[in-house]
């Protein structure tokens, strides 16, 4: 009985988690679609300007282009559809708290994990990431993501500014933000299990890192 609730639990939790991330992301991919769609009004404004010798008018406009094709560009490919839906959407919100982000990440072959365990385990660290930063103070802030492979596994590490270190409790930390908070991070923690990886979290003053290792399924070789 307590186990069925437990799965019900943590699959309504998932659905929230999908829902959320895909309307986050949605203001990526339309400000993406908005630059593709002005591209040509872009151009006959630059050659209205030219025509017309305005050409710091030019110049100051082209900065501008290039700024927002920066932004656009900057949406990171994991390989993955929905992760890269649920990444992006974290840091284009990690970007409008006035949050640093240094972020690279790959899927990588024979990656057990699902998307929808994917989705869960990254929203979840990237929560937790800008939530911690947002308390403290903007030139202080900052958020490291890296996902790819490390040997034979995958590999996730997330390391973020905090304020004061956290208090542990047994395995985990004590969250200050209720029941999800800490469900979250205990949710990252079964799901890595669940595929005989290894969760490492540490807190220290000013800072807080999760880590991540899960085996890497091998490929065949056609060869007996």
């Amino acid at each position: 009985m307590l186990q069925k609730w437990i799965d019900r639990r943590i699959e309504a939790y998932q659905s929230e988690l999908i829902r959320k991330y895909c309307d986050e992301v949605e203001a990526v991919y339309t400000k993406m679609r908005g630059w593709r769609h002005d591209y040509h009004n872009h151009i006959q404004a630059l050659q209205a300007s030219m025509a017309l010798g305005k050409y710091d008018e030019v110049n100051a406009y082209l900065h501008q282009l290039n700024d927002d094709l920066t932004s656009v560009d900057a949406v990171i490919k994991t390989g993955r559809v929905m992760v890269d839906a649920i990444l992006n959407g974290k840091l284009n919100i990690a970007a409008q708290n006035e949050i640093p982000v240094n972020a690279k990440a790959r899927i990588p072959d024979g990656t057990p994990v699902t998307d929808v365990e994917l989705c869960a385990v990254i929203g979840n660290l990237l929560d937790n990431a800008i939530e911690e930063n947002k308390k403290i103070s903007r030139e202080s802030r900052f958020i490291r993501v890296y996902i790819g492979q490390k040997n034979t596994q995958f590999y996730l590490i997330c390391t973020n500014a905090a304020g004061k270190k956290q208090k542990r409790k047994e395995s985990m930390f004590k969250s200050e933000k209720g029941e999800s908070h800490g469900f979250g991070l205990g949710r990252v923690k079964n799901i890595v299990n669940k595929y005989t990886g290894q969760f490492f979290a540490d807190s220290e003053e000013g800072g807080f890192t999760a880590e991540i290792l899960i085996p890497l399924k091998e490929e065949r070789t056609g060869t007996e």
